[in-house]
């Protein structure tokens, strides 16, 4: 019986092994930026400046777009590059960009016949925008070019704090719990929410923060797993593939992560 017990007890260690996530330091870069947006797997470097000012880092350019007029920019989605979304909440517009950051599109929520009082933005597939209506406290799939509401979901009880998404799926974020749900708008999957206060998201990983904690739910599981790391201070977090960046005191930090 010793033996068995002992033999159950190694398995439980090994198993509970296996779902620590650990990251190791690749590079770091300095840059200055009042918020980074995205990195793609070129090493293309998506930020905003002090001035308002959107910028396109790559290794021997670096193109801009501002829009003055509409203020300062709430969020940016890169996720798809040759459709840029920049969102200026304090105007509820959005402003749609191709590749060399040339406005191909802009959406007044204001100015629709169906007025939306619009407080998240995200990038969903062909001329989709998830947007979380404010008034109507649901997610809406709208595809801005025929000013149509494709998808909607059933309204939400809490306060919204993050959305992310892909063509796929879409992340929303709420202060009692993570949902997850298709680009049918179905929900199909459900977390209570531990105190994560917002998220990052590329293709299979979701990197959640809860004040300097971070963790992560990969596509092809269901648990949301601890990040391992050093005691950093996190201003901002990014996620592509299976790298972590983490911005803080205009260094630009680079991980691998690890699941072991």
């Amino acid at each position: 019986m010793k033996r068995i017990a002992y033999f159950f007890f190694l398995l439980s260690v090994s198993v509970f092994a296996q779902n620590k996530v650990q990251m190791q330091l690749n590079d770091s870069t300095k840059i200055k930026a009042k918020s980074v947006y995205g990195i793609d797997t070129f090493g293309t470097l998506y930020y905003a400046t002090d001035d308002n000012t959107f910028n396109k880092k790559t290794k021997d350019t670096t193109i801009t777009y501002a829009n003055f007029q509409l203020g300062e920019i709430t969020t940016a989605n890169t996720f798809n590059p040759l459709k840029i979304n920049l969102f200026y909440k304090d105007f509820n517009t959005v402003v749609i960009l191709d590749n060399r950051l040339a406005e191909v599109f802009k959406v007044d929520f204001n100015t629709l016949q169906n007025y939306k009082n619009v407080s998240f933005v995200s990038t969903g597939y062909d001329n989709t925008l998830w947007i979380f209506n404010q008034d109507l406290q649901q997610l809406e799939l709208y595809d801005y070019k025929t000013n149509k509401i494709k998808q909607k979901t059933v309204p939400v009880q809490s306060e919204v704090l993050d959305l992310k998404s892909d063509y796929n799926n879409c992340y929303m974020l709420t202060e009692k719990y993570l949902y997850i749900y298709n680009y049918f708008g179905s929900l199909i999957a459900k977390y209570p929410n531990k105190g994560y206060e917002n998220m990052a998201f590329s293709k299979a990983q979701l990197v959640l923060r809860k004040e300097n904690n971070l963790f992560l739910l990969s596509k092809n599981s269901d648990e949301i797993q601890p990040i391992e790391h050093p005691n950093l201070l996190i201003s901002q977090f990014l996620v592509t593939n299976e790298t972590l960046y983490i911005y803080h005191d205009e260094i630009l930090r680079q991980y691998q992560l690890k699941l072991q």
